[in-house]
């Protein structure tokens, strides 16, 4: 395979579909190979062509981490622009909290620690959602540790979540899930008794149940100049999210729309706050009011980005244009349709309940305007191949024991 060379070099960390995704995103644009640090020799970014895997035992504690990105660093001083990237919101802090020590060597891409620790607790992003007037879902907010009184002005059932996601990763308690559904007020009373015993001791948030499946979930996605203006955004409906306990939630098919009610509310919130970098949101449309609710904004490009690049707007090219090129293009809203998948066709037929999406999607697939992420025709390395088409054919398994 040829390479180009360019005066910048990606530096992205993590093991899973998203450093993948991002890879091929570099490589599709600029023809260049990308070194990702990990701590695993296989899954999605073993024995691909367009990846250099260097693998550091314990790249999960943050003094390590910082450590092997300064060596990096230090190896292409004078040699190229580092652009690094985080998979996985850990890195990301850890990035953002880096940033001072790795602006000799690196881009960081990412807003910086104050507004993370602003928005990423989900009662204070609700709270400026409420100020600027925008929609989000009707929420109660459980203090730990504090008498609650558990009255709200919503009925059952309720969904129930940690509103610091960073500290209730240590939390341990009897059947802990990353997301709660509850249909009476004693399921509810159960878990949050058992929650009270564990190391979590910020806010619980109890929120109204919008009704509809994962056709009803929307996915956007956003770009912030250095001026933290918005210039890029990138809407998707979900036709299916994943199932397994492990990843509940995360979008496993996606096709294109446009809706300017929805982006231009996300930019009225991301200009207000002073955001720079991707941000990646969760909405759902409630069939009830009309309207379409925030759910929380990710600091980065979630798993499923390659539905932007996918469909003909390259996620990486924003960046690059910003920080190395100082050149964006024009206010862009993505308007091509595609199919973006991580599933095969029969999944999607067989668990879409949507016919109309069902007929949209089997049209797309007739029309090839699809995009499976690990799926790159660039990418000869067969070990990679054929690891990408098994995780491909395995969510018939998925989806037949999850769904």
């Amino acid at each position: 395979m040829q390479f180009e060379e360019r005066e910048f070099l990606p530096v992205i960390l993590g093991a899973d579909i998203t450093a993948y995704s991002l890879a091929r995103s570099f490589h599709e644009e600029y023809r260049i190979k990308s070194l990702v640090l990990s701590m695993s020799e296989g899954g999605y970014i073993a024995n691909s062509d367009i990846i250099e895997n260097r693998v550091f035992p314990g790249l999960e504690k943050k003094e390590v981490l910082i450590e092997r990105l300064l060596e990096v660093g230090r190896e292409f001083e004078g040699k190229k622009k580092l652009i690094v990237l985080g998979c996985g919101d850990w890195y990301v802090r850890a990035l953002i909290e880096s940033k001072e020590i790795l602006k000799p060597y690196y881009i960081v891409p990412y807003i910086d620690e104050e507004l993370l620790n602003k928005i990423v607790l989900k009662d204070k992003f609700y709270e400026i959602f409420e100020e600027l007037g925008l929609d989000y879902p009707k929420t109660y907010v459980y203090e730990c540790g504090k008498e609650n009184d558990l009255k709200f002005d919503f009925d059952y059932p309720v969904i129930a979540k940690p509103a610091n996601s960073a500290m209730y990763h240590y939390a341990k308690f009897p059947g802990k899930k990353k997301v709660f559904s509850f249909d009476t007020e004693e399921e509810l009373r159960a878990m949050l008794r058992n929650l009270e015993q564990s190391s979590y001791d910020y806010k619980f948030l109890i929120q109204d149940k919008i009704p509809g499946d994962d056709t009803y979930m929307r996915v956007l996605t956003c770009y912030c100049d250095q001026n933290s203006k918005v210039r890029f955004a990138s809407l998707g409906r979900t036709l299916l999210e994943d199932h397994t306990p492990s990843a509940i939630g995360n979008p496993v098919a996606i096709i294109n729309e446009v809706n300017p009610e929805i982006v231009a509310a996300a930019t009225k919130f991301l200009e207000h706050i002073g955001y720079v970098g991707f941000a990646n949101f969760d909405i759902k449309y409630d069939r009830r009011d009309g309207k379409y609710k925030f759910f929380e904004i990710n600091v980065r490009l979630g798993r499923s980005n390659f539905y932007v690049t996918g469909s003909g707007f390259n996620t990486v090219k924003w960046i690059v244009d910003d920080y190395i090129y100082h050149n964006l293009p024009e206010y862009t809203v993505a308007d091509n349709i595609n199919l973006y998948t991580v599933v095969p066709k029969g999944v999607i037929l067989k668990y879409v309940s949507d016919e109309d999406l069902k007929k949209q999607a089997k049209a797309l697939f007739k029309a090839g305007k699809v995009s499976f992420p690990l799926l790159y025709d660039a990418d000869k390395n067969v070990k990679h191949n054929f690891y990408a088409r098994a995780a491909l054919l395995n969510q018939y398994r998925k989806f037949y024991k999850y769904f």
